[in-house]
């Protein structure tokens, strides 16, 4: 019985196997594949290359540069921070102590523009009771021998050619010097000190307010030209400072500034010397703010052999490693592990890993580098 069931089993597997081998050969094999690229489908092929049609190069807008060895100067890379020129900055402090009042036009507010010589704000001098009341005594007593001066002049003028004429100047003098000291006494009861913008530029910093009661050489106001501002840097080497060439800088969000080298101190800071740029003129950054970090690149006498390329041409892989991208085939893009020193602000010089005559992707690297 099991026997007979068994040939029956067979007998239809039998009977069904060849309509199952028609319909597989009826399928679309296109659609069973996936893994294979269709159209313009960038992929990383196993080898670690990437296969990108030409169709997807113009939309990512990858374009190449023929890579040319030639010597390059040295480039020493420096921690630095933007700083105010000394000749176009200043600070506002009072010189007493007192109660801080507004200048005509109210106080001035962040990146106001001021003029040389501005009034900004008043300062009321604050003195005590005591001191208060010994001027006011004082300025009383001054008063009262004016007056007395005042009439002895007058009887004095009255008998004149009967008196020497030196006490009728004596007394003249005497009431002369009695009417500046009341006059001083009396300004110092009421007098306000004013203040004024020790240079042109625009208000960086605000810390004062309406009836503030402030300190002797507090800093109220700091005042910066923009347009006139320096870089300071720490070197280690000593050698440098007389090696220096030209200088270049970057700030965190790329902006390349072109500088030159103003001197080298000669007191240690940090274990350091500190050296100091000046932005040339040619660059006006507006980006650009006291205090901010930026990277110094001094470029030396010095000279090294490489491939210079555009410092965005160089990435990340994911091992961290620094690649540059070469077009080698029509549609395949290979992965090259480089060393490389900084040229300048926008470039650096690749010493290992490329060859001359390879065509180096400058401009979309970082989106070729994200194709899986």
């Amino acid at each position: 019985m099991k026997q007979n069931i068994k040939h029956l089993l067979l007998g239809a597997y039998l009977a069904v196997l060849p309509s199952l081998a028609f319909a597989h050969g009826d399928e679309n094999h296109d659609a069973a594949e996936p893994s294979v690229a269709v159209g313009n489908s960038p992929q990383r092929l196993p080898n670690g290359s990437v296969l990108l049609p030409k169709p997807s190069q113009r939309q990512l807008a990858i374009r190449t540069i023929v890579a040319e060895q030639n010597d390059s100067p040295q480039t020493v890379a420096l921690s630095g921070k933007v700083i105010a020129d000394p000749n176009a900055s200043g600070r506002v402090q009072p010189t007493l102590s007192g109660r801080l009042e507004a200048g005509p036009k109210g106080l001035p507010s962040l990146g106001q523009k001021v003029q040389k010589g501005e009034l900004l704000a008043y300062v009321k001098p604050a003195t005590n009771p005591i001191d208060r009341a010994n001027q006011s005594a004082q300025a009383s007593e001054l008063r009262a021998n004016k007056a007395l001066a005042e009439k002895r002049l007058a009887r004095l003028q009255l008998l004149e050619g009967t008196i020497p004429q030196k006490d009728i100047e004596s007394a003249r003098y005497e009431l002369q010097s009695l009417t500046e000291r009341l006059s001083t006494v009396g300004a110092s009861l009421s007098s306000t000190e004013s203040l004024f913008a020790p240079a042109s530029g625009v208000i960086a910093s605000v810390n004062a307010i309406p009836g503030q009661v402030v300190d002797a050489r507090e800093v109220l106001f700091e005042i910066v030209d923009t347009s006139k501002l320096r870089v300071e840097a720490l070197a280690y080497d000593n050698q440098l400072v007389s090696n220096i060439a030209s200088a270049n800088a970057s700030t965190n969000a790329g902006n390349a500034i072109s500088l030159e080298f103003i001197g080298a101190g000669g007191l240690l800071r940090e274990q350091a010397i500190p050296i100091q740029f000046k932005i040339k003129p040619s660059d006006k950054p507006t980006f650009l703010s006291v205090g901010q970090p930026v990277k110094v690149l001094v470029q030396t006498n010095t000279k090294i052999n490489g491939i210079p390329i555009p410092a965005l041409a160089v990435v990340k892989n994911a091992s961290n490693q620094d690649i540059v991208w070469v077009h080698g085939e029509p549609e395949n893009f290979i992965a090259k592990v480089v060393h490389f020193v900084a040229l300048d602000g926008a470039n650096v010089t690749v010493t290992d890993g490329l060859k001359v005559g390879d065509r180096i992707v400058v401009q979309g690297a970082s989106l070729l580098n994200q194709v899986r």
